[in-house]
């Protein structure tokens, strides 16, 4: 700004200072030499620093880029470096302890798979079930349930008491049992099997080197069966040979798949 205005003596704008005063407010040419010009000038000089503060600050407006409105209200998905990855996966599909969250069948969705009724199953799951145990007979392989569907009450029971007694923390039960409400028996989908001519290797690794393995192995498939927790599971839980689950329909596909999202495999 020009300190014209300051020293007494008017003096005439250079022509490039001109263009930074709005005309309205420049001197008038018919003001005579030395009369009423001083205050005209510090008049247009502050008026044209106020003009050239707008008008920077407009251009700085319509030049700077903008957010969109979903930008704008969308929460912050940026996670703490703290944050270990599988912990982030366990909690968007609710795992808890590696142990994909489960509801429990229906009674009347449930059929015996056993004489004394003991055993049951999805009325879909027990059909082919007791297809492959028969299939397996004829082949000379003895298959035996241990165990299938489970309620939430028995699994308490199964995974605190059993644990306690065994002097286990919940993370050392986990790695063998499932919590409540997290089990894959709870389904009537999930059956747990043994080799009736070897029932010392029933609940053990050692499941995988009886013959009822081997042809669960090679046959389980046809019927619809697979294997829920083989070695190095993405859930973590112990390996389980003889822990099997039934995927022959769309229900008892979605239930064990939608949650983990995983891809197909070639």
């Amino acid at each position: 700004m020009s300190n014209a205005g300051f020293s007494g003596k008017p003096q005439k704008p250079s022509p490039d200072s001109g263009e930074d005063i709005p005309a309205a407010l420049r001197d008038a040419s018919d003001v005579a030499p030395g009369k009423g010009k001083i205050p005209v000038l510090i008049l247009g000089g502050a008026a044209g620093f106020v003009v050239l503060a707008v008008i920077s600050g407009f251009l700085f407006f319509i030049t700077a880029p903008k957010k969109s409105t979903q930008e704008a209200s969308a929460p912050s998905t940026t996670v703490s470096p703290s944050v270990n990855p599988a912990d982030a996966q366990a909690q968007a599909n609710g795992s808890l302890l590696g142990h994909l969250p489960y509801a429990e069948a229906p009674e009347s969705e449930l059929a015996s798979i056993s004489n004394d009724g003991r055993f049951r199953m999805r009325k879909a799951a027990a059909q082919q079930f007791l297809a492959m145990q028969q299939a397996a007979r004829s082949a000379g392989v003895n298959l035996t349930v241990i165990s299938a569907f489970r309620s939430v009450k028995e699994q308490e029971q199964l995974f605190f008491a059993v644990g306690a007694q065994r002097n286990q923390t919940p993370a050392q039960r986990a790695a063998l049992s499932a919590p409540p409400n997290y089990s894959e028996h709870h389904t009537g989908y999930a059956i747990d099997i043994g080799d009736g001519n070897v029932p010392a290797t029933n609940l053990s690794a050692n499941f995988e080197k009886t013959k009822a393995y081997e042809w669960l192995s090679q046959n389980a498939a046809k019927f619809r069966f697979e294997l829920s927790f083989p070695k190095d599971n993405i859930q973590g839980v112990s390996y389980e040979p003889w822990h099997w689950r039934f995927v022959g329909d769309t229900q008892s596909l979605e239930t064990f798949y939608k949650a983990k999202n995983l891809k197909p495999q070639k």
